[in-house]
């Protein structure tokens, strides 16, 4: 395979500016880039954000910044963060507030806070439209409106996506209801409720992130040798008690993972992307595309120690089989494992913990006979010549545009979307604002871990997938919502469209 690789002396983002700490963060041609080693640290846990008051709104004030993080031993590396030097602080949000966040720019260049998987207007959603020029404060205001879940915010820059969050701007967000908090679930933030953003990088060999916007990471996606979970290289988790709730965040740009635990213990997956499943579900392993969501609940009752590991995805749900499955690994299919956290039970850890409820949400089927109508999307392109010729991967043939609305919906209606991929690669497909239901795949209802609320679905090569979306509310003919590829290049690149809902 032929690349095309370019060495940058800096992370230019929107005017060539620096991003970082005031360095130059080298983004060579390297890829993945060598994994780099790391003694066993203590997991980092993100500080808990819970607002003020203020005006009948609770208030988050959060700043854009640069910093130098600490990810190896005598190494500092230039990255960039939310209220911090890399990530940001967890957000607490309670279903029934309004919520004011105060997003203050203080990188020197453009860069936007999208609330990925939550229910809002448009113009608070923080995609391409929502700029925040450097210096500025962007303030949006929203009543939060959907059951409890774990969501997510990021960068969603035009363009630049890709590179600001692989440099550290992103977070997560505990959405909680008087529902979730009445059942029997560990929900002691960082002691037996613990947020687990896993991603990868590549690092240079004097520490520095090593980010590639070359031909190779536009096709595939990019990825590192070297895994981080909340910015923790080699993580160890001293539990507690004798049940864990780990909330999984894939916050990858491109890999998918596989999760499950080295011993082969089982666990249970109580919640998706959008919020809690009508019943636990047992199970040994989960994969999650980049974007997408579980919460696992792991029992340490026999006190041993467990390692959370990712195995290579399965061909099957990482790229579809037959010609499909054979272009992805051909295109640079990744066998690397990793092993995501180690997990030592405490001897002074809490005892004898209750059986997990039996149900946990009320979840009806999805009613198909609601929908208005079917709305029909092909994923394509991304063939080698089409690459080397400058070409994408593209939604319905067609390259994103910021002048060009793609579909309008109606408020208060349902609609069936029917997403086909015909390229050589899977896309994590992420839908803002919905959270919606999966019908089937090819036919086939979907996998219990899928049964739930979702907002992010990865559709393989050959794959037909159909959904089943809700536009509650929220009409406004001019502002749009996004729909993209969760591999962050690949929505970089044109792979997104944009709706609106209307009256």
């Amino acid at each position: 395979m032929i690349t095309r690789r370019r060495a940058l002396t800096g992370l230019a983002v929107g005017g060539g500016a620096v991003l970082a700490g005031g360095a130059a963060i080298r983004t060579t041609g390297l890829w993945p880039g060598p994994a780099m080693a790391a003694a066993p640290r203590p997991l980092a846990i993100p500080p808990l954000l819970r607002g003020e008051v203020r005006d009948g709104a609770r208030v988050f004030e959060m700043s854009l910044k640069r910093g130098r993080s600490q990810f190896f031993d005598g190494m500092s590396t230039p990255t960039i963060g939310i209220n911090g030097a890399y990530l940001g602080p967890t957000l607490a949000w309670r279903r029934g507030e309004r919520v004011r966040m105060q997003v203050t720019n203080d990188l020197g260049t453009q860069s936007t806070l999208h609330w990925h998987g939550v229910h809002l207007p448009a113009r608070a959603d923080g995609g391409p439209h929502q700029v925040i020029a450097p210096g500025a404060t962007w303030s949006p205001e929203f009543e939060v409106r959907q059951p409890a879940a774990t969501v997510w915010y990021h960068s969603h820059m035009l363009h630049r996506t890709a590179e600001q969050v692989w440099f550290g701007l992103a977070g997560m967000i505990y959405l909680t209801d008087a529902e979730s908090e009445a059942l029997d679930l560990p929900q002691d933030y960082g002691v037996d409720d613990i947020p687990v953003v896993v991603q990868d990088r590549a690092f240079g060999r004097g520490g520095e992130l090593i980010y590639s916007s070359g031909m190779h990471n536009r096709m595939m996606g990019a990825t590192g040798g070297t895994l981080l979970v909340n910015g923790t290289i080699n993580p160890t988790f001293e539990a507690r008690s004798d049940r864990l709730r780990l909330r999984l965040l894939n916050g990858s740009n491109a890999r998918s993972y596989a999760f499950g635990f080295d011993d082969g213990r089982g666990f249970e997956i109580v919640a998706s992307d959008g919020g809690l499943l009508a019943a636990p579900y047992r199970t040994r392993g989960v994969t999650l595309a980049p974007g997408e969501r579980a919460e696992i609940v792991v029992d340490l009752s026999d006190g041993r120690p467990a390692t959370l590991r990712s195995n290579p995805p399965s061909a099957a749900r990482a790229t579809g089989g037959g010609m499909g499955g054979m272009m992805g690994r051909m295109m640079g299919g990744d066998a690397t494992a990793f092993d995501v956290l180690r997990i030592v039970p405490s001897p002074d850890r809490r005892r004898a913990a209750p059986a997990l409820p039996d149900k946990l949400a009320a979840l009806p089927a999805p009613d198909s006979a609601s929908a208005v109508g079917t709305r029909q999307m092909l994923l394509d392109g991304g063939g080698m010549g089409g690459m080397m010729m400058g070409g994408g991967f593209t939604i319905d043939g067609r390259l994103f545009d910021m002048n060009r609305i793609d579909a309008r919906v109606r408020a208060g209606t349902s609609e069936i979307w029917e997403i086909e991929n015909r390229s050589p690669l899977a896309h994590p497909m992420h839908i803002h604002d919905v959270q919606f239901r999966i019908l089937d795949r090819d036919g086939r209802p979907p996998v219990p871990a899928e049964a739930g609320l979702k907002d992010t679905v990865l559709v393989a090569p050959g794959e037909r997938v159909r959904l089943l979306l809700r536009f509650a509310n929220y009409a406004d003919p001019e502002a749009p919502y996004m729909y993209h590829c969760h591999i962050l290049e690949h929505e970089d690149a044109g792979m997104m469209g944009q709706f609106v809902v209307t009256g």
